[in-house]
């Protein structure tokens, strides 16, 4: 069964490691050594060196022990949101949090310890089972670029699950949206304020008649828009030339999502031409949607195995992102399994020490269940 000790130790070691996005080095190698002591057949890759980063993503193999079993896979995350440099951690009524100006790092350290722990679990105790693999990735909170170098067609996992979002335990993301991404660069001219002004063109000014009558927000149910970076200007004396817009828009609906990106582009293309200004503009998706139906073979998983546990399982939708849209975009079945990190990306995030344990347990019941 789950060693409380081994789970939270490891996940409190974890989260004493410093390790931003792109900046995991020593986490991966800290994990790396723990996980070869404890007798598992670790893979580092080389994703480092082609995202800009000094970390890799590690793959974890645990050879099957009974024939005709699914390769099933855990997945989590190495990087935070934010560096812990300087991290105190404090445990309060059995809750674990930051006692200094930091965050926790609870996402996703609390995701791969009980991952981790599943794993040594369903070794430990005899279980028969196909392979299972443990995709442990970097710079997710950045694009999930690390996710995105996992070799899966060398891995060739049959489904799996994420470990990355937050409670009730027993809950878990089977329908995303997708995530469009917009860069915005208005080119405006330069004048001197006090002394031509009527020689220039404030970009400034044309990124707020832009926005202005742009829809933001919550657009519909499932559709969110928003103006998240602007950056601009020389100085206070020149007329602004040149500003750069970030945005993003999200939908369930693809056809939806398109709507809202066509109607925020237009509203730049609207002001540049009344205000005689250039534009420049880069428009991608970030990542797709995806959307497993109940009957799947890793849902069924899943709903077993919780309400084994006296769980009464409840199926999410998402607006937000994960490794396993890249997982799914890449045509293996994934869901992300709630863990009980609750209040991420701020300084008030925690994680209790029981819902390590009911996330670990969980996963080795899952586990259990594909493999029976």
């Amino acid at each position: 069964m789950v060693r409380e000790a081994r789970v939270v130790d490891f996940f409190l070691q974890l989260c004493r490691i410093n390790s931003p996005s792109l900046a995991e080095g020593e986490c991966v190698q800290y994990v790396k050594k723990q996980l070869t002591e404890w007798g598992l057949d670790v893979h580092e890759d080389d994703a480092g060196q082609k995202i800009g980063g000094n970390g890799n993503n590690l793959i974890v193999r645990v050879p099957a022990t009974a024939e005709g079993k699914p390769t099933v896979f855990l997945s989590a995350h190495f990087d935070t949101v934010e560096p812990t440099v300087g991290l105190e951690i404090q445990e309060v009524d059995g809750v674990f949090s930051s006692a200094s100006d930091t965050i926790l790092g609870a996402d996703d350290k609390a995701g791969m310890a009980s991952a981790v722990e599943a794993v040594l679990c369903m070794i430990e105790n005899g279980f028969p089972h196909g392979e299972i693999l443990l995709f442990l990735s970097v710079a997710e909170e950045i694009g999930l670029k690390g996710a995105n170098e996992i070799d899966l067609e060398r891995w060739k996992p049959s489904f799996g699950y994420v470990l990355d979002t937050g409670p009730p335990v027993g809950s878990f993301v089977t329908r995303t949206a997708t995530h469009d991404k917009l860069d915005i660069t208005i080119l405006g001219k330069p004048a001197h304020a006090g002394k031509d002004p009527e020689m220039g063109i404030n970009a400034i000014q044309v990124a707020a008649a832009a926005i202005s009558g742009m829809r933001l927000g919550r657009i519909a149910e499932e559709t969110t828009a928003n103006i998240g970076i602007i950056e601009g200007g020389t100085a206070v004396n020149v007329v602004c030339p040149k500003v750069k817009v970030r945005a993003e828009a999200r939908s369930t609906s693809l056809e939806a999502l398109d709507e809202q990106v066509g109607h925020m582009i237009q509203r730049f293309e609207e002001a540049a031409r009344e205000w005689g200004a250039r534009l420049e503009i880069e428009h991608s998706r970030h990542y797709r949607s995806y959307d497993i139906a109940p009957d799947e073979e890793v849902v069924k998983h899943a709903l077993e195995a919780s309400r084994k546990l006296g769980m009464e399982p409840i199926l999410r939708t998402t607006l937000g992102g994960s490794d396993a849209n890249v997982y799914n975009a890449k045509g293996v079945p994934a869901i992300v399994v709630a863990t009980g990190m609750e209040k991420i990306h701020t300084h008030e995030e925690q994680v209790s020490r029981q819902s390590l344990v009911e996330v670990a347990t969980l996963c080795f019941e899952i586990l259990k269940s594909a493999n029976a």
